[in-house]
């Protein structure tokens, strides 16, 4: 699974890892991440990540 970086704070999102103090399971894809996740760091929507 694909690692994916937010361009604002630099927070790689790991899918193996999840983001458990959102209620994201590990093993989640980026793709399947609810529309209304951000980023745990700095708040800055899906659309602000890339592929790292």
């Amino acid at each position: 699974m694909e690692k994916w970086k937010c361009s604002i704070c630099g927070y790689v999102y790991d899918p193996e890892e999840g983001d458990p103090d959102s209620g994201i399971a590990p093993g989640t894809p980026f793709e399947s991440l609810p529309d209304a996740w951000v980023c745990p760091i700095c708040g800055a929507s899906k659309d602000m990540f890339e592929k790292a």
